[in-house]
């Protein structure tokens, strides 16, 4: 399996590792932003639980976007993270989009 990424990633072992390595803390991370935020912005047991399902949906799906570009960065694999979030948005925008260059 390891094998398969490597070659369609077309990356080295080390790399693969980092990569792997950059997916963990990511997950790890927003998936903790995401239980304290609401802490943080005052919602308490009282506060409606869709706000807070919102809240949190709006920081897995986005926030972890942002974060990957954030913890790549450190891990030293920032170019391969950027192509791939500029695969995303292309995907979500199509190919109409200007102002994303490949």
């Amino acid at each position: 399996m390891l094998e398969k990424l490597k070659s369609k990633w077309n990356v080295s072992g080390v790399q693969l590792f980092l990569i792997l390595c950059t997916f963990a803390v990511t997950g790890t991370t927003t998936a903790w932003i995401s239980g304290v935020l609401p802490a943080w912005l005052g919602f308490t047991d009282e506060t409606f639980w869709g706000w807070k399902l919102l809240l949190r949906l709006f920081v897995l799906i986005f926030g972890y976007q942002f974060i990957i570009l954030i913890v790549s960065f450190f891990f030293g694999q920032f170019p391969f993270f950027w192509n791939y979030e500029k695969k995303i948005l292309r995907r979500l925008f199509g190919r109409r989009s200007k102002s994303i260059k490949s």
